[in-house]
C-alpha cells in the first residue's frame, strides 16, 4: 500500500513539530502571523523549509524569477531565524524591517527569539502586505 502524501500546511506543521531549532515555537508564532495576513497567502515546505506563497491568479512570468514567493525561513545554526525576501527589492518597504541590499533581488529579516518577533510581527504584516499589493495580476 503505498503511503499517502501529506499536504502542504501537515507538512509545514510535521517540519516544526519535529524541529529541534531553539526557536521552533517561535516559527509557529511567525507561520501563524503570515498566514493571517492575507487569505492569498499559502505555505509549503520549499528549499528544505517553510515557505509561503501567492496562491492568487498572477500575470505569465518566468518561474525562475520567484515572483510567487512571499518569504522563506531560514534557521540559522546560531538560534536565529532570518526570513527571506526572494523578491524583497520589489517592496517599497516603509518599515525598514527588511535588511540586505543583494544584487539579485533579496531582502531579509532577523529574528532573535520570541522577544524580537513580537517587536516586528506588525512590520512583518504590513511588509506581507505591501508585497502583495505589488503583484502582477
Amino acid at each position: 500500500m503505498a503511503k499517502q502524501k501529506l499536504s502542504d500546511e501537515d507538512q509545514v506543521t510535521q517540519y516544526i513539530a519535529t524541529s529541534i531549532h531553539p526557536l521552533a515555537t517561535t516559527m509557529q508564532a511567525i507561520r501563524e502571523v503570515i498566514l493571517s495576513t492575507d487569505a492569498t497567502v499559502s505555505e509549503q515546505i520549499k528549499w528544505n523549509a517553510p515557505a509561503f506563497y501567492y496562491n492568487g491568479a498572477m500575470a505569465a512570468f518566468d518561474a525562475k524569477e520567484y515572483k510567487r514567493d512571499i518569504v522563506v525561513f531560514n534557521l540559522r545554526k546560531d538560534n536565529y531565524i532570518l526570513l527571506i525576501f526572494p523578491t524583497g527589492s520589489v517592496i517599497n518597504d516603509t518599515t525598514g524591517i527588511l535588511e540586505g541590499n543583494y544584487t539579485d533581488g533579496r531582502r531579509m529579516v532577523a529574528i532573535h527569539g520570541e522577544a524580537d518577533f513580537n517587536t516586528k510581527k506588525v512590520a512583518l504584516q504590513q511588509t506581507i502586505k505591501l508585497w502583495l499589493a505589488q503583484v502582477e495580476k
